[in-house]
């Protein structure tokens, strides 16, 4: 089976920004990119993205979730970059267009049809170290995904870093590959030394996210999280989770969260932690790793608590359950 995010659609949707405004989005080949090799975003990192979905529901309709708010991140994202400004009217049709292209290909449950948006500095200039690209290109990948738990759900391990830090604290909420590359020698650090499949950022003690995902501890009909502030990513479906929480009668708790309680309540019976993300939804966390001890999470297994929270946001995105809250914009 090919590895989640691997394979792609033959083509994307694209659009570039010259002389101060954006050009008519096209179709085009999803094989290459025309750029050149001092462009602004292969020397200075100016590049942002987004992840969401597209799933297809029982009677061949086709919906993506929450497409408006991984928008409203994408373009916050390429401000706080100081790339040109997206228009949030285009990127949305952008999205609307090449997924009724690949409508067909979109994947029956549990699978569905990954969604990359993209926005890089093109300008090719390698004297703007300190100074924004002028021009840029943005554009839409497809790919189709089946269940990220095919093999089987199964608990993760996560070390508890309280010395470093997934990125810098003022490029924590963009959405951003330079990101995801500095946590990347620390992660597999820890899965050489201790086995980790993860890193949970605790900076000082401060329980964060980890480098690919927001996290939620459970405990009881409580959840606590982080709340929101620029040094970490503001999930979208960290968001949709602690909504339907709410909608299930629970307390949520968004608040500093130290490793001292994290760990102390990690050992009470029935206690859950998970990391939330597109691709995964909610995956559960079984041991903690702090300080060359190990730490089991409740039972140390998959947790009925973060399988029903699942599951309910799993209904919600293929027409299972009503969407109360609006978060479906339908394609086709």
């Amino acid at each position: 089976m090919a590895a989640f995010g691997s394979i792609f659609m033959p083509r994307m949707a694209l659009a570039t920004f010259d002389n101060n405004q954006w050009g008519e989005s096209k179709i085009v080949p999803s094989d290459s990119i025309p750029m050149h090799p001092g462009a602004h975003v292969l020397h200075y990192s100016s590049t942002c993205f987004e992840g969401l979905k597209a799933f297809r529901h029982a009677d061949g309709s086709v919906h993506v979730f929450r497409m408006d708010q991984n928008i409203k991140r994408f373009s916050q994202s390429s401000r706080l970059l100081a790339l040109p400004d997206v228009n949030e009217e285009q990127v949305a049709q952008m999205i609307k267009d090449i997924v009724a292209e690949f409508a067909s290909d979109v994947p029956a449950p549990p699978g569905s049809m990954y969604i990359r948006p993209t926005h890089i500095g093109t300008e090719a200039i390698i004297g703007k170290a300190a100074a924004p690209s002028l021009t840029s290109m943005m554009y839409v990948l497809l790919s189709p995904v089946g269940d990220y738990f095919s093999g089987g759900a199964h608990a993760l391990r996560i070390l508890l870093d309280e010395n470093g830090q997934r990125c810098a604290p003022h490029m924590g909420m963009i959405k951003s590959g330079g990101n995801y590359a500095s946590a990347l020698g620390p992660i597999m650090k820890a899965k050489e030394d201790v086995q980790a499949d993860q890193i949970l950022f605790c900076p000082n003690g401060d329980v964060q996210e980890t480098g690919a995902a927001n996290f939620l501890l459970i405990d009881g009909d409580e959840i606590i999280t982080k709340a929101l502030d620029s040094s970490f990513l503001h999930g979208v479906t960290r968001s949709s989770i602690l909504t339907i929480a709410k909608d299930l009668g629970m307390t949520v708790s968004e608040r500093d969260l130290t490793v001292s309680e994290l760990l102390e309540r990690a050992a009470k019976p029935g206690v859950e932690a998970v990391l939330s993300g597109t691709a995964a939804v909610l995956t559960s966390v079984g041991t903690f790793i702090h300080n060359d001890k190990e730490f089991k999470v409740g039972s140390g297994e998959p947790g009925p608590i973060a399988e029903k929270l699942r599951k309910t946001l799993n209904d919600i995105q293929w027409g299972n359950a009503q969407d109360t809250h609006n978060w479906l914009t339908k394609i086709v």
